[in-house]
Order: C-alpha cells, then structure tokens, then sequence
C-alpha cells in the first residue's frame, strides 16, 4: 500500500493503486478500494460514450431542451423585429406594438412557462380579455365615465356570438365602448395610492408604509362592494361574472385621482384645495353613480 497519499483521487479510480477512503480493509474487500475504480474505470468510459452522443443528438435536435424555453422567450427573431421598429420609426404605430406584445404573449403561454406556475396560464387566459384596449378606448371610456350623461346611445354590451351551450360571447373592449376593463382601474387605483403618498410627503408625514396600507384599505372596501352586488345579483337570478363586478367598481378610483389631482393643484395655486376637493367630489361621485347605473341596467 502506498499509505495514505490515494485521498480522493483513488476513489474516483485515479492513478494511485491504494487510492480511496480506506486502504486497511483487506485484499478481499474490494468497496472502497483503489483498485475497484481501476477495474470499472475502462467500462464506465466506454458505457458512457453512447450517453454522451445520445445527449448531443438530442441537444442538436432540440436546442431549447437545456435551456428551458429560454430562447423561445428571448426570441432574437422578436428582438430583431422590436429593432427594426424602432429604426424605422414605427414604435408609435399602436397596431405593430399590439402585434408584437399579442405574438410574445403567446409564446409565454406555448413555450410551457405559464404552465411551471400552477394556475398561472388559466389566470393569464381569464384575464386577457380584460386587458385588449388601446389608447383610443382608453379615451373615449374615461369620457364615459366621468361624462355619462353626454351619452345618448346604447349602454348594452356588443354581442360577437353564442356557444353551443347558448353561453353568449361579447366583444373585446377595443371593439365596444361598453365592455369591462381592469386596465383603467388598476392604472387608476396605483395613481390614487401614489397621489396619497405625495399628500403625506407634501404635509412632512410621509412613511414607506402608507403605500401598502392604502392599497389594502382600497382593495378590502372593493371586495366588500362585489360581495355585496355578488349577493344582490344572486338573489335575482342572474349571473354576473366576478370580474366584471371588479372592473365596474374599479372605475371610481379614476374620480378619486380627478379629486385628488383638483385639490393639489388649486391648493397650490388659489390655497382652496379642501373646497376644490369635495366640489370636484361631487360631480364624480354622481357620475360613476350614473355610469354604474346605467351599466348595470343593461
């Protein structure tokens, strides 16, 4: 034996001939002997040539297999196509942002990533429709809200179709003026908790946790509103999808923005913020109450 110098090396059948954790086991105790890797070491290298070849091919074959679906959701393809958008100066054009932000939003959802995190993809697909706007409805359906009674025509919803199970399918919100949106709404509610956090910094009062705890109090109150209308809705028989409940009562953060963006600026400017405040209170608070009224009855 050639003492204690084999160390890690003559258990992974290294050159030395005593190799391995323990040399005193005996000739006929061969477990931890060196010359048991010096035995297996030729059919390991031969054994493990055809694996090593198998995994080319298939690495060849699929070349995201390793990766993931890293580069199915780092496309260069739609890196290439984001650039050449800019070069050309069509990054404005809303139809070419709309398409590229559609096509990347399937990839996500083939290339199996929704499907690692479970109900990620089911929620994805739910919440899709409710999120199809553009600038132009954008528009038009915060006139609607905070203007309602400047609107003569119909407040029912566009209908595109029915299933065979007679379950009626509506129109995306780029198409109807009258359909649901979270986007307004939680645009809204993010720039009434930031405009919350700038009255407490203008008056010294300011605390990291008055995010938080505003956005919580907004969201306990407006799950108290659609479980309220969700009782009211099922006492009459009707089905009402949840979400729609949270995009109709998600509309009254954009008259709680308007409020607090009238107080601020008048109070800076006249020093009659509080007074600029519940006026402006006012004519919001019954135009959502209209808006809502409206929606809900058709």
């Amino acid at each position: 034996n050639a003492g204690g110098s084999g160390g890690y090396a003559g258990y992974g059948g290294g050159s030395n001939a005593g190799g391995g954790y323990n040399n005193n086991f005996g000739s006929n105790d061969n477990f931890f002997s060196g010359g048991m890797g010096q035995q297996q070491q030729p059919q390991q290298s031969t054994t493990s040539q055809p694996q090593q070849q198998q995994q080319q091919q298939q690495t060849s074959a699929n070349p995201n297999a390793m990766s993931g679906g890293m580069n199915n959701l780092f496309n260069p393809a739609m890196a290439m196509a984001a650039a050449n958008a800019v070069a050309t100066g069509k990054m404005g054009d809303n139809t070419v942002m709309m398409n590229m932000a559609e096509s990347m939003g399937k990839q996500f959802l083939e290339t199996g990533w929704a499907k690692a995190v479970p109900g990620l993809e089911r929620s994805m697909v739910g919440l899709r429709p409710y999120f199809a706007v553009d600038n132009k409805y954008v528009k038009r359906k915060m006139l609607r809200v905070l203007f309602p009674f400047a609107f003569r025509n119909s407040w029912a919803r566009q209908e595109v179709g029915a299933d065979a199970d007679g379950k009626i399918s509506y129109a995306l919100p780029q198409q109807d003026d009258n359909a649901p949106d979270l986007y307004i709404p939680t645009m809204s509610l993010l720039t009434y908790v930031l405009l919350c956090a700038l009255c407490y910094g203008t008056a010294g009062k300011f605390d990291p946790d008055v995010l938080p705890d505003v956005t919580t109090k907004c969201l306990g109150f407006q799950v108290l509103e659609v479980i309220a209308i969700r009782i009211g809705f099922y006492l009459m028989e009707a089905q009402v999808p949840i979400l729609d409940l949270f995009c109709y009562t998600g509309y009254k953060y954009l008259g709680l923005v308007i409020n607090m963006c009238s107080g601020i600026t008048v109070g800076h400017l006249l020093g009659y913020g509080h007074r600029a405040y519940y006026f402006t209170y006012l004519w919001t608070a019954t135009a959502v109450s209209y808006f809502i009224l409206k929606v809900m009855a058709n």
